[in-house]
């Protein structure tokens, strides 16, 4: 017997309206034989694998047991694309102690491996279909895989996959043992290790689903094979393949060390997750269900009560916090953009261009040089022929991006634009007469955007009519690749102008954040002074390589100086001396990498800057630039005397006093959001769950004396002390024993 009393219940957390048993799961029966179990529970506008639906979802197959004429059932959502979300992540993530997270995961191990072994009144087996759509991640996936088969509509809104270990948990609702069986244990290995989910054509080429539908035919389809009127082969691994890899010990323990070498290379151990899935996967042939179902039980109780998954939970939280941006004042949600133009064709600009266009807005992207505009032609058809080649889009999809993007030089063609998004030279002179042109030829509504990013949003807007419309989007490079996306709010812009645009960055698969009109906006500003002490490091005799190994242990994606040369020397010191115009002393920028300037050894782009660059993609390599050495500044011998733990002090506590000093100006509107920003903008590591969030873990009052310690080292060099006096904000908190996020900072 499935048990979901108050014995099972107790200590376990429930949603605050929860509704009354049975309410949660409609028990339809379309024919003799046949029965459609609905998900569909009153209290979520989306279904979600909490209690109250699991409870519904046992009772339901407790009738089903009762029923003698059974011959099958079919499990769906309310609507094709609506089936459910998978687990509980509020739930889970308010759970402190690991025997509840452990009895929570075995009432969903036993609630589905009932399911499983299905069998009616009379004794017979009884087939069960998954007839899935839209988004199916993780414990939705789950209890699919625990059905005999699985539908899939085939719609480009349909995902389906195990995204656990982006949480830094793992599947422990049969996910780690089912899905090894099912495709494999490589293919489930590099499902469950990348996390993503799988549109439907490539879910159905590895396997993961046995057939693809109209979502309109879904539940009929389903129905069918239930019944056994349609035929539907169970997909997965081939024969040959489970005897020779997955039943092979030797094989399997190959894979294990090879998994295990690639995880710690790309994650450092600082990812638990992945370790323990590569070894419950690569296990999982060779075990029966029931001891797998206890070994990821035990290993995800332990995971989901951890810093890890705390921090990473709390990420999730905050990306879809993020999305409600683009709701309006008034409730609703702005309609999409069906018409916008982009100015200037470079990389930035052609890259904004082409994702507009791959997300159904009709784009026309303008610039002077018809060179520029053919490259960007270029690229945008490159991309979706990749993507094309991946199954990421269906044919009929890319010839409509490409049909969607059109190029011009003549600015009056862009009258018919919904919004337009500049991304020209970073001149003000240039952006105003830009702006005041475009102003001109677009209607009083449109909405017009800047994507500067060292300008003053309102300085560029100044004087033009309907100042509620021009905002600041603020794209980080490579745009394709990098998350987040700075709403730059001007002193005069409206509300709904920031949740349009908000709105159309989620669109465009971005994560939002809204900041102030401040020099450096927020990510900038933060990541300045982290990237300036890491030149002071370098002039007083810190080695290069030893600046950039600290910084990665520490957990950053690259160093600092790897950085610089990634982002361009010359563009690095045109910004700080835009902050130090801003925010004076403590901005103050240090020098020593004017002769890599003046003989053009400006990072990446050139060749040659702290590192020197040879090949391309997978062939790109780098290695300290001999020019360093006829360039290097005078040291101070200082350098070699600090401890790893200084060196890293230095570069992340001067990011985190500006980032403190941000958040009391009211940069953005709460510490979480700070936090967002910094892991998307620039990399500062999730596991750490972000800036502000780092510092709370290691205590306000420590902060404050490492900052008054590191202020008396380097007190004596232009804005050593003014940079590492504690932000106000900091000697609050050390004072009450507060945190940024516990005060709701």
């Amino acid at each position: 017997m499935i048990r979901f009393d108050d014995e099972a219940l107790a200590g376990l957390p429930l949603p605050p309206n929860c509704p009354e048993p049975g309410t949660c799961v409609r028990y339809e029966q379309p024919e003799p034989g046949l029965v459609v179990l609905v998900l569909d529970p009153p209290h979520r506008k989306l279904a979600v694998l909490d209690l109250p639906l699991m409870r519904d979802l046992a009772l339901a197959i407790m009738r089903l047991e009762d029923d003698r004429a059974l011959r099958g059932v079919v499990i769906t959502g309310r609507a094709p694309l609506e089936f459910a979300l998978g687990a509980d992540i509020e739930a889970i993530g308010s759970i402190d102690d690991p025997a509840l997270v452990e009895r929570f995961i075995r009432l969903g191990q036993d609630l589905f491996a009932r399911l499983h072994k299905m069998e009616n009144g009379a004794g017979r087996r009884v087939r069960t279909v998954a007839a899935v759509g839209g988004p199916v991640p993780g414990g939705a996936f789950e209890l699919s895989l625990a059905c005999d088969r699985i539908v899939l509509a085939d719609d480009p809104r349909s995902r389906i996959g195990l995204p656990e270990t982006k949480l830094g948990i793992l599947p422990a609702w049969g996910g780690s043992q089912r899905l090894p069986r099912r495709v494999g244990v490589t293919t489930a290995l590099d499902a469950i290790l990348k996390g993503t989910l799988l549109p439907a054509r490539p879910a159905y080429s590895k396997g993961f689903v046995d057939r693809l539908t109209p979502p309109e035919y879904l539940v009929r389809a389903a129905s069918d094979v239930a019944m056994g009127r349609a035929s539907c082969p169970r997909r997965g691994r081939g024969r040959v393949g489970g005897v020779l890899v997955d039943r092979n010990p030797l094989a399997l323990a190959a894979i294990f060390v090879m998994t295990r070498k690639t995880v710690m290379a790309q994650t450092k151990g600082r990812y638990p997750a992945a370790l323990d899935v590569a070894r419950l996967v690569c296990r999982a042939p060779l075990t029966p269900l029931s001891v797998g179902f206890v070994e990821e039980a035990r290993s995800a109780a332990v995971l989901a009560t951890g810093s890890v998954c705390d921090n990473l939970i709390g990420i999730f939280k905050l990306m879809e916090g993020a999305k409600k941006l683009g709701v309006l004042p008034g409730g609703g949600r702005p309609a999409p953009f069906a018409k916008g133009a982009v100015l200037g064709a470079g990389v930035m600009g052609g890259t904004i261009a082409s994702l507009m266009a791959g997300k159904k807005i009709d784009t026309r992207l303008f610039d002077i040089s018809p060179e520029a505009l053919d490259a960007a032609q270029l690229d945008h058809r490159a991309d979706l022929t990749k993507r094309k080649r991946r199954r990421r889009i269906r044919p009929n999809e890319h010839d409509a991006a490409l049909d969607r993007l059109n190029t011009t030089g003549d600015l009056a063609s862009l009258a018919g634009a919904e919004i337009a998004i500049e991304a020209v030279a970073e001149r003000l002179d240039v952006k105003r007469e830009l702006f005041g042109s475009l102003a001109a030829a677009l209607p009083t509504d449109a909405i017009l955007c800047t994507n500067t990013s060292s300008l003053s949003v309102d300085a560029i807007f100044d004087g033009l009519p309907a100042p509620g419309r021009f905002v600041g989007l603020h794209f980080f490079n490579p745009v394709r690749q990098m998350p987040l996306v700075e709403i730059v709010r001007g002193s005069e812009t409206s509300d709904e102008t920031v949740a349009r645009v908000a709105a159309l960055a989620v669109a465009l698969g971005k994560t939002p954040v809204v900041v102030k009109d401040v020099a450096g906006f927020l990510v900038n500003r933060i990541l300045g002074p982290y990237m300036d002490e890491a030149l002071r490091l370098y002039d007083c005799g810190v080695a290069p390589e030893r600046i950039d190994r600290l910084a990665e242990a520490f957990g950053m994606p690259m160093g600092p100086l790897a950085l610089l040369d990634e982002v361009g020397i010359d563009i690095a010191a045109h910004a700080a001396q835009s902050l130090h115009q801003a925010y004076g002393e403590r901005m103050s920028p240090c020098t020593s990498i004017r002769g890599l300037l003046d003989e053009g050894h400006l990072g990446k782009k050139a060749g040659r800057g702290f590192y020197a660059h040879s090949g391309q993609g997978r062939k790109a390599r780098r290695s300290i630039s001999p020019v360093l050495a006829t360039h290097a500044p005078p040291s101070s011998g200082e350098g070699g005397s600090l401890s790893d733990e200084q060196v890293t002090e230095q570069m992340m506590l001067a990011m985190l006093n500006e980032g403190a000093r941000a958040l009391e100006e009211g940069v953005c509107a709460s510490a979480a959001e700070l936090d967002l920003a910094t892991i998307f903008g620039m990399g500062f590591p999730p596991f750490r769950g972000g800036l502000l969030r780092w510092a709370d873990s290691v205590g306000a009052r420590e902060i404050v004396a490492n900052l008054e310690r590191t202020a008396g080292r380097v007190g004596g060099r232009p804005g050593g002390a003014a940079r590492f006096e504690p932000a106000a904000i900091l000697s609050g908190l050390a004072r009450t024993g507060g945190s940024f996020h516990q005060t709701g900072c």
